[in-house]
Protein backbone atom coordinates (compact mmCIF):
# COMPACT_ATOMS: atom_id res chain seq x y z
CA UNK A 1 0.00 0.00 0.00
CA UNK A 2 1.07 3.40 -0.91
CA UNK A 3 1.18 5.55 1.86
CA UNK A 4 0.38 9.47 0.43
CA UNK A 5 2.66 12.25 0.92
CA UNK A 6 2.07 14.57 3.94
CA UNK A 7 2.64 18.14 3.07
CA UNK A 8 4.31 20.47 5.29
CA UNK A 9 4.57 24.08 5.23
CA UNK A 10 8.02 25.53 4.40
CA UNK A 11 10.12 27.22 6.64
CA UNK A 12 9.12 30.61 6.87
CA UNK A 13 11.29 33.89 8.04
CA UNK A 14 10.31 37.68 8.50
CA UNK A 15 12.86 40.16 8.52
CA UNK A 16 11.78 43.73 9.20
CA UNK A 17 13.40 46.19 8.27
CA UNK A 18 13.70 49.40 10.87
CA UNK A 19 16.92 50.75 10.80
CA UNK A 20 16.24 53.83 9.07
CA UNK A 21 16.76 57.60 11.46
CA UNK A 22 13.64 59.47 10.16
CA UNK A 23 15.20 62.55 9.50
CA UNK A 24 12.29 64.14 7.60
CA UNK A 25 10.02 63.14 10.43
CA UNK A 26 12.09 65.65 12.45
CA UNK A 27 11.17 63.70 15.96
CA UNK A 28 13.30 63.32 18.63
CA UNK A 29 13.99 59.58 17.71
CA UNK A 30 13.13 57.20 14.81
CA UNK A 31 9.81 57.15 13.54
CA UNK A 32 9.85 53.35 14.01
CA UNK A 33 10.16 53.74 17.75
CA UNK A 34 6.87 56.40 17.69
CA UNK A 35 3.66 55.57 19.50
CA UNK A 36 1.07 54.49 17.72
CA UNK A 37 -2.13 54.25 19.40
CA UNK A 38 -0.15 52.58 22.97
CA UNK A 39 2.39 51.21 21.48
CA UNK A 40 5.54 51.75 19.13
CA UNK A 41 5.11 51.66 15.68
CA UNK A 42 7.97 49.09 15.45
CA UNK A 43 6.09 46.75 18.19
CA UNK A 44 2.79 47.26 15.81
CA UNK A 45 4.78 46.08 12.91
CA UNK A 46 6.33 43.02 14.41
CA UNK A 47 3.27 41.43 15.71
CA UNK A 48 1.32 41.91 12.92
CA UNK A 49 3.93 38.72 11.95
CA UNK A 50 5.04 37.44 15.01
CA UNK A 51 1.23 36.43 15.38
CA UNK A 52 0.80 35.20 12.44
CA UNK A 53 0.77 31.18 12.41
CA UNK A 54 2.12 30.61 9.07
CA UNK A 55 5.50 32.45 9.91
CA UNK A 56 8.36 30.89 12.02
CA UNK A 57 11.11 32.96 12.73
CA UNK A 58 11.03 37.35 13.21
CA UNK A 59 14.04 39.19 12.95
CA UNK A 60 14.65 42.79 12.80
CA UNK A 61 17.41 45.15 11.70
CA UNK A 62 17.79 47.96 13.49
CA UNK A 63 20.50 51.39 13.62
CA UNK A 64 23.39 50.23 15.31
CA UNK A 65 22.63 53.00 18.19
CA UNK A 66 19.10 51.73 18.26
CA UNK A 67 19.67 49.28 21.22
CA UNK A 68 17.73 50.64 23.74
CA UNK A 69 15.07 52.01 21.96
CA UNK A 70 14.88 48.45 20.80
CA UNK A 71 15.11 46.53 23.85
CA UNK A 72 12.26 49.04 25.33
CA UNK A 73 10.10 48.47 21.94
CA UNK A 74 10.26 44.72 21.37
CA UNK A 75 12.67 43.23 23.93
CA UNK A 76 10.33 40.96 25.38
CA UNK A 77 9.35 39.55 22.71
CA UNK A 78 10.28 36.03 21.11
CA UNK A 79 12.42 37.64 18.48
CA UNK A 80 15.65 36.55 16.84
CA UNK A 81 18.66 38.40 18.41
CA UNK A 82 18.88 42.05 16.14
CA UNK A 83 20.91 42.83 13.22
CA UNK A 84 22.32 46.32 12.77
CA UNK A 85 21.52 47.58 9.36
CA UNK A 86 24.42 49.30 6.71
CA UNK A 87 24.12 52.56 5.16
CA UNK A 88 22.05 51.66 2.53
CA UNK A 89 18.10 49.88 2.91
CA UNK A 90 19.82 47.41 0.27
CA UNK A 91 22.93 46.76 2.63
CA UNK A 92 20.67 46.64 5.86
CA UNK A 93 18.83 43.79 4.15
CA UNK A 94 21.82 41.82 3.05
CA UNK A 95 22.92 42.10 6.65
CA UNK A 96 19.55 40.63 7.39
CA UNK A 97 19.68 37.54 5.52
CA UNK A 98 23.55 36.64 6.14
CA UNK A 99 22.14 36.59 9.85
CA UNK A 100 18.60 34.37 9.07
CA UNK A 101 21.06 32.15 6.72
CA UNK A 102 22.11 30.29 9.78
CA UNK A 103 18.15 29.24 10.56
CA UNK A 104 18.02 28.10 7.02
CA UNK A 105 14.56 29.30 6.08
CA UNK A 106 13.23 28.04 2.74
CA UNK A 107 11.48 31.56 2.01
CA UNK A 108 11.29 34.69 3.62
CA UNK A 109 9.38 38.04 3.52
CA UNK A 110 10.87 41.39 4.13
CA UNK A 111 8.82 44.10 5.03
CA UNK A 112 9.44 48.43 6.35
CA UNK A 113 8.99 48.61 10.01
CA UNK A 114 7.31 51.64 9.10
CA UNK A 115 3.99 50.21 7.64
CA UNK A 116 2.38 49.01 10.79
CA UNK A 117 -0.89 48.46 9.10
CA UNK A 118 0.10 45.61 7.31
CA UNK A 119 -3.01 42.81 7.70
CA UNK A 120 -3.33 39.19 7.92
CA UNK A 121 -5.14 38.89 4.44
CA UNK A 122 -2.35 40.62 2.96
CA UNK A 123 0.20 38.13 4.47
CA UNK A 124 -1.84 34.93 3.30
CA UNK A 125 -1.99 36.63 -0.27
CA UNK A 126 1.95 37.42 -0.91
CA UNK A 127 3.18 33.57 1.02
CA UNK A 128 0.08 32.04 -1.37
CA UNK A 129 1.82 33.40 -4.44
CA UNK A 130 4.90 31.79 -3.10
CA UNK A 131 3.44 28.64 -3.86
CA UNK A 132 4.16 29.05 -7.78
CA UNK A 133 6.23 32.45 -7.81
CA UNK A 134 10.09 32.97 -6.43
CA UNK A 135 9.32 36.50 -5.54
CA UNK A 136 5.62 37.96 -4.71
CA UNK A 137 5.54 41.55 -4.18
CA UNK A 138 2.49 43.97 -2.05
CA UNK A 139 1.53 46.59 -4.45
CA UNK A 140 -1.47 48.86 -5.15
CA UNK A 141 -2.46 50.06 -9.03
CA UNK A 142 -2.08 53.96 -9.47
CA UNK A 143 -4.71 55.75 -9.63
CA UNK A 144 -3.85 59.34 -9.36
CA UNK A 145 -3.11 61.00 -12.49
CA UNK A 146 0.67 60.98 -13.30
CA UNK A 147 3.06 64.08 -14.73
CA UNK A 148 6.26 64.37 -15.77
CA UNK A 149 7.84 67.27 -14.71
CA UNK A 150 11.31 69.87 -15.99
CA UNK A 151 13.96 71.09 -13.14
CA UNK A 152 11.67 74.06 -12.83
CA UNK A 153 8.64 71.63 -11.24
CA UNK A 154 6.37 72.73 -14.23
CA UNK A 155 4.26 69.72 -16.29
CA UNK A 156 6.14 68.72 -19.47
CA UNK A 157 3.66 65.75 -20.23
CA UNK A 158 0.97 63.67 -18.81
CA UNK A 159 2.22 59.63 -18.32
CA UNK A 160 -0.12 57.06 -18.57
CA UNK A 161 -0.48 55.42 -15.48
CA UNK A 162 -2.18 51.77 -16.99
CA UNK A 163 -0.11 49.21 -15.72
CA UNK A 164 1.80 51.17 -13.29
CA UNK A 165 1.85 49.67 -9.47
CA UNK A 166 3.04 51.11 -6.40
CA UNK A 167 5.87 48.76 -4.68
CA UNK A 168 4.92 47.95 -0.85
CA UNK A 169 5.97 45.57 1.25
CA UNK A 170 6.53 43.07 2.44
CA UNK A 171 8.17 41.41 -0.06
CA UNK A 172 8.19 37.52 0.07
CA UNK A 173 11.16 35.35 -1.55
CA UNK A 174 12.21 31.71 -2.01
CA UNK A 175 15.21 32.83 0.71
CA UNK A 176 17.86 31.06 -1.80
CA UNK A 177 16.96 32.81 -5.00
CA UNK A 178 16.87 36.60 -2.68
CA UNK A 179 20.00 35.83 -1.08
CA UNK A 180 22.14 34.88 -3.68
CA UNK A 181 20.27 38.51 -5.75
CA UNK A 182 21.88 40.36 -2.88
CA UNK A 183 25.01 38.58 -2.83
CA UNK A 184 25.75 39.38 -6.67
CA UNK A 185 24.40 42.50 -6.69
CA UNK A 186 26.57 44.28 -3.07
CA UNK A 187 27.46 47.27 -3.29
CA UNK A 188 24.42 49.01 -5.56
CA UNK A 189 21.78 51.06 -4.27
CA UNK A 190 18.78 49.89 -5.13
CA UNK A 191 15.55 50.82 -3.65
CA UNK A 192 13.48 47.56 -2.94
CA UNK A 193 14.59 44.08 -3.41
CA UNK A 194 12.21 43.43 -6.31
CA UNK A 195 14.44 45.81 -7.99
CA UNK A 196 17.14 43.37 -7.26
CA UNK A 197 15.14 40.04 -8.30
CA UNK A 198 14.41 42.07 -11.29
CA UNK A 199 18.18 42.76 -12.15
CA UNK A 200 18.66 38.76 -11.94
CA UNK A 201 16.34 37.36 -13.98
CA UNK A 202 13.51 36.25 -11.15
CA UNK A 203 10.03 36.72 -12.42
CA UNK A 204 7.93 38.74 -9.15
CA UNK A 205 4.57 38.52 -9.36
CA UNK A 206 2.06 41.54 -7.98
CA UNK A 207 -0.54 41.11 -5.16
CA UNK A 208 -3.15 44.13 -4.37
CA UNK A 209 -3.11 44.98 -0.53
CA UNK A 210 -6.30 44.46 0.87
CA UNK A 211 -6.13 46.70 3.43
CA UNK A 212 -4.09 50.11 3.84
CA UNK A 213 -0.55 49.54 3.87
CA UNK A 214 1.13 53.04 3.73
CA UNK A 215 4.81 53.60 5.12
CA UNK A 216 4.61 56.11 8.05
CA UNK A 217 6.78 58.81 6.38
CA UNK A 218 5.67 62.55 7.43
CA UNK A 219 3.81 63.22 10.59
CA UNK A 220 1.00 63.34 8.13
CA UNK A 221 1.12 59.97 7.69
CA UNK A 222 1.37 58.82 11.58
CA UNK A 223 -2.26 60.65 12.47
CA UNK A 224 -3.81 59.06 9.76
CA UNK A 225 -2.66 55.61 10.95
CA UNK A 226 -3.57 56.67 14.71
CA UNK A 227 -7.15 57.36 13.03
CA UNK A 228 -7.44 53.82 11.19
CA UNK A 229 -6.44 52.10 14.33
CA UNK A 230 -9.14 53.81 16.68
CA UNK A 231 -11.90 53.51 14.00
CA UNK A 232 -11.03 49.70 13.78
CA UNK A 233 -10.27 49.21 17.79
CA UNK A 234 -13.88 51.06 17.77
CA UNK A 235 -12.36 54.03 20.26
CA UNK A 236 -12.79 56.45 17.46
CA UNK A 237 -13.89 57.06 14.47
CA UNK A 238 -11.08 59.74 13.62
CA UNK A 239 -8.17 61.12 15.93
CA UNK A 240 -8.05 65.20 15.73
CA UNK A 241 -4.61 66.12 16.50
CA UNK A 242 -4.10 68.65 19.24
CA UNK A 243 -2.25 71.36 17.50
CA UNK A 244 -0.66 74.66 19.10
CA UNK A 245 -0.04 77.93 17.99
CA UNK A 246 3.96 79.02 17.57
CA UNK A 247 5.52 81.96 16.48
CA UNK A 248 8.73 82.75 14.61
CA UNK A 249 10.84 85.61 14.34
CA UNK A 250 13.60 86.12 11.54
CA UNK A 251 15.31 89.15 10.30
CA UNK A 252 18.07 89.86 7.67
CA UNK A 253 20.42 92.60 6.35
CA UNK A 254 22.36 93.04 2.77
CA UNK A 255 24.44 95.63 1.61
CA UNK A 256 23.29 97.67 -2.12
CA UNK A 257 26.30 97.80 -4.17
CA UNK A 258 25.86 98.99 -7.94
CA UNK A 259 23.87 96.81 -10.16
CA UNK A 260 21.10 96.27 -12.33
CA UNK A 261 18.07 95.64 -10.06
CA UNK A 262 16.97 94.78 -6.52
CA UNK A 263 15.60 91.31 -5.64
CA UNK A 264 12.66 90.87 -3.01
CA UNK A 265 10.41 88.59 -2.33
CA UNK A 266 11.47 86.96 -5.97
CA UNK A 267 10.08 89.75 -7.73
CA UNK A 268 13.00 91.96 -9.32
CA UNK A 269 12.75 95.50 -8.65
CA UNK A 270 14.60 97.87 -11.50
CA UNK A 271 17.15 99.79 -9.89
CA UNK A 272 20.84 100.57 -10.82
CA UNK A 273 21.74 98.99 -7.31
CA UNK A 274 21.53 95.59 -6.38
CA UNK A 275 21.66 92.99 -3.15
CA UNK A 276 24.80 91.98 -2.38
CA UNK A 277 24.87 87.94 -1.04
CA UNK A 278 26.46 84.56 -1.47
CA UNK A 279 22.72 83.55 -2.94
CA UNK A 280 20.80 86.17 -4.80
CA UNK A 281 20.53 88.36 -1.21
CA UNK A 282 16.83 88.39 -1.69
CA UNK A 283 16.38 89.63 2.01
CA UNK A 284 12.72 89.49 2.65
CA UNK A 285 13.03 85.81 1.47
CA UNK A 286 15.92 84.98 3.80
CA UNK A 287 13.74 87.05 7.00
CA UNK A 288 10.40 84.86 6.30
CA UNK A 289 12.55 81.82 6.16
CA UNK A 290 14.21 82.24 9.05
CA UNK A 291 10.76 83.06 10.83
CA UNK A 292 9.11 79.28 9.95
CA UNK A 293 12.23 77.69 10.86
CA UNK A 294 12.50 79.46 14.52
CA UNK A 295 9.14 78.69 14.76
CA UNK A 296 9.65 75.06 14.40
CA UNK A 297 12.78 75.08 16.22
CA UNK A 298 14.62 73.69 13.41
CA UNK A 299 17.89 75.98 13.50
CA UNK A 300 18.42 78.75 10.87
CA UNK A 301 18.76 79.52 7.08
CA UNK A 302 22.60 79.37 7.49
CA UNK A 303 22.41 76.35 9.06
CA UNK A 304 20.12 74.70 6.28
CA UNK A 305 21.76 76.34 3.62
CA UNK A 306 25.49 76.82 4.65
CA UNK A 307 27.17 80.76 2.28
CA UNK A 308 30.47 78.15 2.57
CA UNK A 309 28.86 75.88 0.03
CA UNK A 310 29.55 77.19 -3.25
CA UNK A 311 26.40 75.30 -4.55
CA UNK A 312 24.43 78.01 -3.01
CA UNK A 313 26.02 80.87 -5.17
CA UNK A 314 23.80 83.47 -6.74
CA UNK A 315 21.00 80.73 -5.92
CA UNK A 316 17.36 81.51 -6.20
CA UNK A 317 16.03 81.91 -2.89
CA UNK A 318 12.93 81.14 -3.00
CA UNK A 319 13.98 77.32 -3.06
CA UNK A 320 15.25 78.21 0.82
CA UNK A 321 11.99 79.30 1.38
CA UNK A 322 10.01 76.23 0.02
CA UNK A 323 12.15 73.97 2.12
CA UNK A 324 10.90 75.64 4.97
CA UNK A 325 7.41 74.98 3.42
CA UNK A 326 8.24 71.09 3.41
CA UNK A 327 9.40 70.93 6.06
CA UNK A 328 6.63 72.40 8.06
CA UNK A 329 4.02 70.08 5.65
CA UNK A 330 6.35 67.07 6.84
CA UNK A 331 5.54 68.16 10.26
CA UNK A 332 1.79 67.82 9.55
CA UNK A 333 1.67 71.85 10.73
CA UNK A 334 -0.07 74.93 8.97
CA UNK A 335 1.13 78.23 7.97
CA UNK A 336 -1.67 80.60 9.80
CA UNK A 337 -0.25 84.21 8.63
CA UNK A 338 3.26 85.83 7.70
CA UNK A 339 3.91 89.42 7.92
CA UNK A 340 7.39 90.90 6.48
CA UNK A 341 8.54 94.53 6.79
CA UNK A 342 11.06 95.99 4.68
CA UNK A 343 13.40 98.89 6.02
CA UNK A 344 14.69 100.84 2.95
CA UNK A 345 15.16 104.44 1.54
CA UNK A 346 15.45 102.81 -1.93
CA UNK A 347 13.99 101.16 -3.83
CA UNK A 348 10.35 102.24 -3.04
CA UNK A 349 8.50 99.64 -2.02
CA UNK A 350 4.98 101.07 -2.81
CA UNK A 351 4.94 100.66 -6.66
CA UNK A 352 5.78 97.41 -6.22
CA UNK A 353 4.29 96.14 -2.69
CA UNK A 354 1.52 94.00 -4.38
CA UNK A 355 3.40 92.07 -6.69
CA UNK A 356 5.61 91.23 -3.59
CA UNK A 357 2.78 90.37 -1.76
CA UNK A 358 1.65 88.15 -4.45
CA UNK A 359 4.80 86.10 -5.12
CA UNK A 360 5.43 85.93 -1.55
CA UNK A 361 2.15 84.16 -1.22
CA UNK A 362 2.80 81.71 -4.19
CA UNK A 363 5.73 80.23 -2.44
CA UNK A 364 4.31 80.19 0.79
CA UNK A 365 1.29 78.39 -0.53
CA UNK A 366 -1.53 80.50 1.17
CA UNK A 367 -3.99 82.90 -0.29
CA UNK A 368 -3.26 86.71 0.02
CA UNK A 369 -5.15 87.34 3.09
CA UNK A 370 -2.45 84.95 5.43
CA UNK A 371 0.91 87.33 3.63
CA UNK A 372 1.41 90.67 4.74
CA UNK A 373 4.43 92.98 2.70
CA UNK A 374 4.92 96.62 3.96
CA UNK A 375 7.50 98.76 4.01
CA UNK A 376 9.20 101.74 5.95
CA UNK A 377 12.34 104.18 6.33
CA UNK A 378 14.38 105.05 9.42
CA UNK A 379 14.19 108.63 8.79
CA UNK A 380 17.27 108.71 7.22
CA UNK A 381 19.07 107.26 10.49
CA UNK A 382 21.26 104.08 10.05
CA UNK A 383 22.58 102.78 6.91
CA UNK A 384 19.46 101.97 5.51
CA UNK A 385 18.85 105.95 6.14
CA UNK A 386 22.17 106.50 4.14
CA UNK A 387 20.73 103.93 1.59
CA UNK A 388 24.19 101.80 2.12
CA UNK A 389 21.40 98.38 2.41
CA UNK A 390 18.08 96.92 2.87
CA UNK A 391 16.81 95.22 5.73
CA UNK A 392 13.83 92.97 6.48
CA UNK A 393 11.89 91.65 9.61
CA UNK A 394 9.42 88.87 9.25
CA UNK A 395 7.17 87.05 11.49
CA UNK A 396 5.36 83.95 11.19
CA UNK A 397 2.46 82.22 12.75
CA UNK A 398 2.01 78.51 12.46
CA UNK A 399 0.28 75.45 13.45
CA UNK A 400 2.32 72.18 14.89
CA UNK A 401 0.97 69.22 16.03
CA UNK A 402 1.61 69.23 20.08
CA UNK A 403 4.88 67.45 20.80
CA UNK A 404 4.10 65.09 24.26
CA UNK A 405 4.98 66.78 27.18
CA UNK A 406 8.49 65.46 28.55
Amino acid sequence: MTVPAIATKPKTAALLVAAGRGIRFMADRPKQYLDLQGMTVLRRSVLAFLNHPAIDLVQVVIGDDHHDLYQQAVGDLPLLPPVIGGETRQQSVANGLTALADHAPEQVLIHDAARPLIGTETLDAVMEALTDSIGAIVAVPVADTLKHADDSSRIERTVSREDLWQAQTPQAFRFADILAAHRKLAGQNLTDDAALAEATGIAVKLVEARSPNFKITRKNDLIMANALIAGSEGTAAAIAPKMETRTGLGFDVHRLVPGDGVILCNVVIPSDMKLDGHSDADVALHAVTDALLSAMCAGDIGQHFPPSDPQWKGADSAQFLEHAVRMLDDRGGRLIHADVTLMCELPKIGPHRDKLQARLAEILSVPLSRASVKATTTERLGFTGRGEGIACQAAVTIELPAEPEA
